[in-house]
């Protein structure tokens, strides 16, 4: 059984569960974005949403497709295609935004589809190919390796400059 612990003080109920972390170790949340199916640790992943209104902001990267009204909170909204410069796609019923925590920010990441959310040991895990020069490496933390198949698994923490990390966060505040 799990030892839940109360943290902080006695006005904080927050409680929280020491194996939580040892849950979410070494599982992805796996999505397709063109041919390739990408993943990204759960531990970041807040909630996934199915596509809605996106209002556009001024004079943001052409990646940042806008905000979304999430039950009143303004999130910012990345389009993973845009990120890494592929084609544009038009958004259909498939189409989903992955929440994800990144700092203390919220972003929204526009993906294809959703398929799963995987255990990948950290054993089957192979450093990034180091082809290129591009800055499309920096955002791979590693290959993961399940059967015969091979999933890019993506570093959350890089998918965005930290000054594009404040802007952003300039924008939902």
């Amino acid at each position: 059984m799990a030892d839940v612990k109360k943290r902080g003080n006695d006005e904080d109920e927050e409680l929280w569960d020491e194996d939580d972390d040892d849950a979410m170790k070494d599982r992805y949340l796996t999505f397709r974005v063109g041919e390739e199916v990408y993943g990204i640790e759960i531990a970041y992943v807040t909630e996934i949403v199915g596509m809605q209104k996106i209002t556009e902001v001024p004079d943001m990267p052409a990646f940042v497709r806008g905000v979304i009204n999430l039950r009143g909170q303004v999130i910012p909204v990345i389009d993973v295609r845009a990120r890494f410069h592929m084609e544009n796609r038009s958004y259909d019923d498939r189409t989903c935004v992955v929440v994800v925590q990144l700092n203390e920010s919220s972003v929204g990441l526009v993906v294809d589809t959703v398929n799963e959310v995987m255990d990948i040991p950290a054993s089957q895990v192979s450093p990034p190919p180091k082809l290129g020069q591009g800055e499309g490496n920096r955002y791979i933390k590693g290959m993961g390796k399940v059967g015969d198949e091979v999933k890019i698994l993506l570093d959350a923490g890089t998918l965005l400059f930290d000054n594009e990390l404040e802007s952003l966060g300039a924008v939902s505040a």
